[in-house]
């Protein structure tokens, strides 16, 4: 199979016109941040073990959908999925991140602390996958409560086990990304397993935190209704801890970057849900008396 069959490329004028791209792509950057100078390899692997450092693709300031408040969402670098519907390929590399002190990280959450009591915000870790680096997420939400900033873990819960108990004590909510209600749909759009996700919803709820589910509607893939419900008895089993159940549904800002990277996008010509779809998506997840945006 020839490349020009196997990918399709976003011209260098499609992206000068996308803002949605450029939002997508550009966030807010690594500025502010210094990367560790003088660390060879070895240096960073046990520097990544302790939580000395991080590797990070990009932070942003927003008042979007990461948490409640004005928040610092930081995107960090490395992903075990590879959900066909990824917005962020450029995050699936650890390597590809920069690697950002402890020192550094705590002193910006610092910074903006006045600001996140203010709007009632904080600190946001996603990714990627944010539970890849456990250890500096970890830390980093530990100086934060001690600050008294709001925290937020936005996870696919697949790494479940590289959360400690002691580590979930610093995490005021997590969004929690439940894909798919079946272990085969789950994995036919993740290439990994769902259990993870169920077991560490139910540790959440049994530390006693709050979560927002996400679940992203594809027509086509995600969307049966026998899918939806289990989604739904998935999120029951985590005990009242669910706030709220976001559906969102799919779109292709994110299919210029898999173009840019040159890796074949499986849904290059799917279609969001129609209205209809998702109304009905919604009072399935309603009939579990759930609330739901």
């Amino acid at each position: 199979m020839s490349d020009a069959t196997r990918f399709r490329t976003t011209t260098r004028h499609m992206l000068k016109q996308s803002k949605e791209y450029a939002s997508q792509t550009l966030m807010g950057g690594l500025s502010g941040f210094e990367s560790p100078i003088g660390l060879d390899r070895r240096d960073r692997i046990d520097a990544l073990k302790t939580g000395d450092i991080g590797f990070v693709h990009s932070w942003d300031i927003n008042t979007s959908v990461d948490g409640p408040g004005t928040r610092m969402t930081v995107f960090m670098s490395g992903c075990p999925l590879r959900c066909q519907y990824c917005q962020n390929p450029d995050t699936w590399k650890m390597r590809d991140g920069k690697p950002v002190t402890l020192e550094a990280m705590i002193k910006k959450v610092d910074r903006y602390k006045d600001l996140f009591k203010a709007t009632g915000g904080g600190i946001t870790f996603s990714g990627g996958e944010s539970m890849m680096q456990p250890a500096f997420v970890s830390r980093v939400f530990r100086a934060a409560k001690e600050m008294g900033v709001h925290t937020c873990l936005d996870t696919s819960g697949f790494l479940n086990k590289n959360y400690t108990d002691e580590m979930l004590e610093d995490i005021d909510l997590c969004l929690l990304d439940v894909k798919s209600g079946d272990e085969e749909t789950y994995h036919k759009v993740t290439g990994g397993l769902l259990q993870p996700t169920i077991d560490f919803g139910q540790r959440l709820s049994k530390a006693g935190k709050k979560i927002w589910v996400r679940f992203v509607l594809v027509p086509g893939l995600t969307d049966s209704e026998e899918n939806v419900d289990n989604v739904a008895k998935i999120c029951a089993s985590f005990d009242g801890a669910v706030e709220h159940i976001d559906v969102l549904g799919f779109h292709q800002l994110g299919r210029p970057k898999w173009h840019e990277l040159r890796i074949p996008y499986p849904l290059e010509d799917a279609k969001g849900p129609s209205a209809k779809l998702r109304q009905r998506v919604i009072e399935q997840f309603q009939s579990y008396g759930f609330t739901v945006y």
